[in-house]
C-alpha cells in the first residue's frame, strides 16, 4: 500500500506503543491482536526507529499480514491485518 492509502486507512483497533523501546511494541501488538477479528486491522503507533523492522519480522513469524508503515508527526504508524 502507498504511504497516502495508508495514512487514510480507518483502521479497527490502534495500539499506543509510543514512548517504549523494544520489545514494547512488539509486546503490545501481541497483546492487542486478539482483539481484533480475522481480517480486520490493527494499527501500532511507536516511536522507536527498531519498530520498524521488529513487527515487520513479528508479522511474519506469526503469520499476519503487515500492509506498511507510515510517519506522521514524528510518529510511526504500522499496520497489521489479522489473518487468522
Amino acid at each position: 500500500m502507498t504511504p497516502e492509502e495508508l495514512k487514510n486507512m480507518q483502521s479497527d483497533k490502534v495500539v499506543d506503543a509510543r514512548g517504549t523501546s523494544c520489545p514494547g511494541p512488539i509486546l503490545a501488538a501481541k497483546k492487542s491482536i486478539v482483539e481484533v477479528q480475522v481480517g480486520q486491522v490493527m494499527e501500532v503507533l511507536a516511536s522507536d526507529a527498531g519498530t520498524k523492522k521488529d513487527l515487520p519480522a513479528w508479522c511474519k513469524k506469526t503469520g499476519h499480514e503487515f500492509l506498511g508503515m507510515c510517519e506522521d508527526a514524528g510518529d510511526i504508524k504500522l499496520f497489521i491485518k489479522r489473518t487468522k
